[in-house]
């Protein structure tokens, strides 16, 4: 099995494939962001590109138009020149409009006929990007007529042109406009992958690979991540990361500790068990015996002796799972109460004194052997704690009170020991971790917390006391 493990922790770290990496999406991401936003500029941009290339042509008619002068006589151009004008402007028709007057310059004599008139002056934005984009597509074999303000304004300008020319100059257009988007979009994604990449994915990365070493081997101390000095989200994941790994390994080590004690309990039971039976038998033969000394303590003997075979069958039980259902019977608490203190083994040198201060018709709806192991483990935690401190003077008295409340019964356990340290009342209840007095494994208080719980109490250190401790059952009543 070590062998195994050894080769699972040498194998490589799991990576996901090329096309599901985060950084190849962040890549395609931005590159497309960038791409959308340039067909957004693209857009109006085309239609400026028409409107301009229009507008040259116009400007071109007001130069043919120096060749002319309104007036009375005006000039005509020869049929040859009017064959090189419209040559040099690619036109079909070329006039010159003012206001109440239009003059013919040239005009070819095959004309067909015009498909669309596009007047500059009327076009606004909408119109404008809608019929670039009819000429961008449409492929460009349609005659226009085109009529615009030249020169100072005073005059216009109308020329027919074929529009495949303009249609290839749209063309080149939008190939150049998608070269560059292409161009602008690749650096702009190198660059924010590489700013991302840098800080954000590197320490993803890291993190995935930590947590991957961790969970091949997830109780060894040394596999935690060590956070770097980061005060931004990653920071704090990173932070918040070696926190849940050092308390899952802790975690994982305190587990392994209980399947150990586990297995050493289970043995020392078996073993005990038959010892505990061989005393039980001499128990019963003391029994017999007419001394009045004998007939005293011997019945005390046996309940003991019987408890403790009890729990040498139920010891691991906190271990392997929960502890039973109670059993439920009607008890005078003043009386189990006793029963605990006689249980309890006192020097005659250091006395404690036992006060068991429940009233007399103080009756609870209990299971009795489990409340029993609840007030003996408590009374044991006081009797501790007062014999840690070896100071004479010191009154050394435990203290067993039971009261009504208004939805229940509670049950105090007080002592005049050395109290509770405040490390201990941070894992309080909790096995191993919550004892009460050094070298203690705290397993007492969690088994009296399980059964309080089990029985629906609440088991809590009370925070009024100024010297000592004194542990509150509060119990609900039990309906008619």
């Amino acid at each position: 099995m070590t062998d195994r493990a050894d080769e699972a922790d040498q194998a490589p770290l799991t990576r996901p494939r090329w096309r599901h990496r985060l950084s190849v999406r962040l890549f395609a991401v931005t590159a497309l962001a960038v791409m959308g936003a340039e067909v957004l500029i693209f857009v109006p941009s085309i239609a400026h590109f028409r409107q301009e290339w229009l507008e040259a042509k116009l400007e071109t008619v007001s130069v043919a138009s120096l060749v002319a002068q309104f007036g009375e006589e005006g000039i005509l151009l020869t049929p040859q020149q009017e064959g090189d004008l419209l040559e040099a402007l690619d036109a079909r028709l070329v006039a010159i409009r003012r206001p109440g007057e239009t003059r013919l310059l040239a005009r070819a004599s095959d004309l067909g006929p015009v498909s669309r008139t596009v007047d500059l002056s009327d076009e606004h934005l909408l119109s404008s990007i809608g019929m670039s984009f009819e000429a961008l597509l449409s492929g460009g074999e349609r005659l226009i007529r085109l009529i615009g303000p030249i020169g100072d304004g005073s005059m216009s300008g109308e020329i027919v042109i074929n529009e495949q020319p303009l249609h290839r100059a749209m063309l080149v257009y939008s190939r150049n406009i998608l070269f560059l988007s292409l161009s602008i979009a690749s650096f702009v994604g190198a660059l924010v992958f590489g700013m991302l990449s840098f800080s954000l994915l590197r320490p993803i990365r890291r993190m995935v690979a930590a947590m991957q070493r961790f969970g091949r081997k997830p109780e060894d101390p040394d596999r935690v991540i060590v956070p770097r000095r980061r005060e931004d989200e990653i920071g704090i994941a990173e932070h918040e990361l070696a926190a849940m790994q050092a308390t899952l390994a802790r975690t994982l080590r305190e587990q392994r500790h209980l399947a150990d004690l586990g297995l050493a309990v289970s043995k020392i039971n078996h073993d005990l068990r038959n010892i505990l039976a061989s005393a039980q038998l001499i128990s019963d033969r003391l029994s017999t015996l007419p001394d009045a000394q004998v007939q005293r303590f011997a019945p005390a003997l046996i309940r003991s002796l019987d408890r403790a075979l009890d729990y040498t069958q139920s010891v691991l039980a906190y271990g392997r799972a929960t502890e039973s259902q109670p059993t439920r019977r009607r008890v005078h608490l003043r009386l189990l109460v006793g029963e605990v203190f006689e249980s309890q083994s006192i020097p005659p040198e250091r006395p404690i004194d036992f006060v068991n201060a429940v009233p007399e018709d103080m009756e609870l709806d209990i299971d009795p052997e489990q409340f029993f192991r609840v007030l003996s483990n408590l009374v044991r935690n006081a009797i501790q704690s007062i014999e840690s401190d070896e100071v004479e003077a010191l009154v050394r008295r435990v203290t067993v009170s039971g009261s009504a409340l208004p939805a229940g019964d509670r049950i105090s356990v007080e002592d005049t020991g050395a109290g509770v340290s405040p490390r201990a009342r941070e894992n309080l209840f909790q096995a191993f971790r919550g004892s009460t007095r050094a070298g203690g494994t705290g397993l007492g208080l969690a088994i009296a917390a399980e059964i309080v719980q089990a029985h629906g109490g609440q088991i809590s250190l009370s925070e009024e006391v100024a010297a000592g401790a004194r542990f509150e059952i509060d119990l609900p009543r039990a309906s008619a």
